[in-house]
């Protein structure tokens, strides 16, 4: 059996196969409101076969918004479109997921094509919060160290947001605790600098994800399945390391938590990250072994036979794709033909299917 068609059960949902549409910012809505283009972005990918489709980074309040172009899931209103889509996915043999997040310090800033650092007022942007008062950057805006208040709402504002994921029909959430948002910054002794219960100690530092959890299951059925992304290191002296993210993901294990997307970096401007293929895949292999907990890998996972040797060879549960998703919406499906697995086709695209006897090279 290739593994990276072998079905995956986590809870009471099971995956058709172990590829997964990782969550990418789109920058394409109003006001956090879905559209056509998440419509179409995220039903292709479905068509396409993915086995689990994780939506981008979905704010869960207006003020942790990483750009005034973010989805949103802080009102109902909210809802119905992305019920839409959820519907759509479904419909493909799919799953819809989505990923929560709040953006703290790195909020207010503009959508990549627009420009680089603090969007102002005066075109959108918005005060930004973080456990510190520490800027991830020269050009980002100045943060308010939260209070005691401040992240009682984090915590309900999570909660809320998983409670209208409930009701829009996704099937799985991940929350959002890397690339140097709000979880990930009170994660790191680099931008966490707090005296309180919230800084200092590992365990301190910790302690807003584990809430957030904890939060998030209270109102998330316990047949559906939970994933936190962390980023396993901040790949700089001082920082959040490898270490820490089996620590963190044992804890998680034990709180409902059942898998670890691994990825790395994004808490530090400029940190020497050495990015190749599959560079990420030994924090996924050693978190999935000394955690005793599944785990996703990604980054930079762009061919079939890649991502098959990480999951034959023990290192994850599942692939996640991000930028050859954007290349080949279809990528599972030619997947399965270069690799000898027959998977269905959408009955309207059956004629394009690949054959066995098809001339090398051609689709």
């Amino acid at each position: 059996m290739i593994k990276l068609f072998e079905p995956l059960a986590l809870r009471g949902v099971t995956l058709k196969n172990r590829i997964v549409v990782s969550p990418m910012c789109q920058y394409s809505a109003q006001d956090g409101f879905a559209n056509d283009w998440h419509l179409v972005h995220l039903g292709s990918r479905a068509v396409g076969g993915a086995g689990l489709i994780i939506q981008e980074a979905t704010a869960v309040s207006p003020e942790g918004r990483i750009s005034p172009e973010d989805l949103g899931i802080w009102k109902d209103e909210h809802l119905p479109m992305l019920r839409r889509i959820n519907e759509f996915i479904t419909a493909q043999g799919s799953v819809p997921g989505i990923q929560l997040a709040h953006a703290g310090r790195k909020a207010s800033t503009y959508a990549l094509w627009r420009g680089e650092g603090t969007v102002p007022e005066s075109e959108g942007g918005w005060p930004v919060v973080g456990p510190s008062d520490v800027p991830f950057a020269p050009n980002y805006p100045q943060p308010q160290a939260l209070d005691a208040q401040g992240i009682q709402k984090v915590i309900a504002d999570f909660r809320a947001a998983a409670q209208r994921c409930l009701a829009a029909g996704y099937r799985v959430i991940e929350l959002h605790g890397a690339h140097g948002y709000l979880l990930h910054q009170f994660l790191s002794p680099l931008s966490n600098q707090r005296t309180d219960e919230y800084g200092g100690s590992f365990e301190n530092r910790v302690r807003l994800l584990l809430e957030v959890v904890a939060a998030t299951r209270e109102v998330w059925p316990e047949e559906l399945p939970l994933i936190v992304r962390i980023s396993a290191t901040d790949w700089t002296e001082g920082g959040w390391n490898a270490d820490d993210a089996v620590q963190l993901a044992a804890l998680l294990k034990t709180r409902g938590v059942d898998l670890i997307d691994c990825s790395t970096g994004g808490n530090v401007p400029k940190a020497p990250i050495p990015v190749g293929p599959g560079y990420q895949v030994p924090f996924a292999e050693r978190i999935k072994q000394e955690a005793g907990i599944r785990t996703g890998a990604v980054g930079l996972i762009t061919n079939p036979a890649e991502a098959e040797a990480i999951l034959a060879n023990g290192q994850a549960d599942l692939v996640l794709l991000a930028r050859e998703f954007l290349r080949e919406p279809y990528f599972p499906l030619f997947a399965a033909h270069e690799l000898g697995v027959e998977v269905p086709w959408p009955p309207q695209y059956e004629r394009a299917k690949p054959r066995v006897h098809a001339v090398a090279g051609q689709r």
